[in-house]
């Protein structure tokens, strides 16, 4: 099972150190609090994601100058549809703008755009402006940033069943040749490694429907800092303790 740790929230956080040989490949994040962060305040929900955009330049920043190779963001699940349709329409208007502002800058960065879930349900302007990033940064290499947008794990995995379901009914593929490397290939991102480390703000201990099949071994790391207020000194406490834990993928302790 993925080992949990929960953080306090720090108002001035001490310095970290981190051995740059030993940094996580892949850091995957599930971006929660931004409700609650703004109810704190007396503000409406949408400040709190417009105000976790910020927290997202400042991840995007660090994760690019520490040299992490890969970042998966959970932008949008496929249970968020259930929210109050203004919150839908507003969280859809702001993905969109936030990613057109900052798409020249993530350019300059050298970092490439993918989607992972469903693009075909977004709305068609959504979809174009990200079809336009998804090109523009095609030949980075600095960072990979995965853009969750209705995004769920069951559906994933649905969606990987179905596909091998039809190479089967076709005759092009027998049942017993499926293999764990055969699905994987079925998934919205097969080339990409599985996350190193998970990181969840906002203090609850849950998963959330969030990369099921590729979270199997991941190091989680859970604060209760909301994600309007992280940062660079949150990331690197997390990969601090990333860098404290013994990973042992089922096998027995060194020790």
């Amino acid at each position: 099972m993925p080992h949990l740790q929960s953080t306090n929230v720090r108002r001035d956080p001490p310095p970290v150190e981190i051995d740059t040989s030993r940094l996580p490949g892949h850091i995957a994040i599930i971006m929660d609090g931004n409700g609650r962060w703004a109810r704190r305040r007396g503000l409406p929900r949408i400040a709190g994601h417009r105000q976790g955009a910020l927290a997202v330049r400042r991840v995007v920043e660090a994760c690019g100058e520490l040299g992490i190779p890969a970042l998966t963001l959970y932008t949008f699940s496929a249970e968020n549809w259930r929210r109050p349709k203004d919150e839908v329409d507003s969280l859809m208007f702001l993905i969109e703008n936030v990613i057109r502002r900052e798409i020249r800058e993530l350019n300059d960065r050298g970092a490439r755009i993918r989607i992972i879930g469903r693009p075909q349900d977004l709305p068609e302007s959504l979809r174009e402006e990200l079809r336009r990033d998804i090109e523009l940064t095609s030949h980075n290499d600095k960072l990979l940033l995965n853009l969750a947008i209705n995004y769920g794990g069951r559906t994933e995995i649905l969606d990987a069943a179905r596909a091998l379901a039809e190479q089967a009914r076709s005759g092009t593929l027998a049942p017993e040749d499926i293999t764990e490397e055969l699905f994987r290939k079925q998934l919205y991102a097969p080339d990409l490694p599985d996350p190193d480390l998970l990181i969840r703000t906002g203090g609850d201990m849950r998963v959330s429907n969030f990369l099921l099949w590729q979270i199997a071994y991941s190091e989680i790391w859970v604060t209760e800092t909301y994600w309007p207020d992280f940062g660079r000194d949150e990331i690197l406490q997390a990969i601090a303790a990333f860098q404290e834990r013994e990973r042992r993928y089922g096998a027995l302790a060194n020790r």
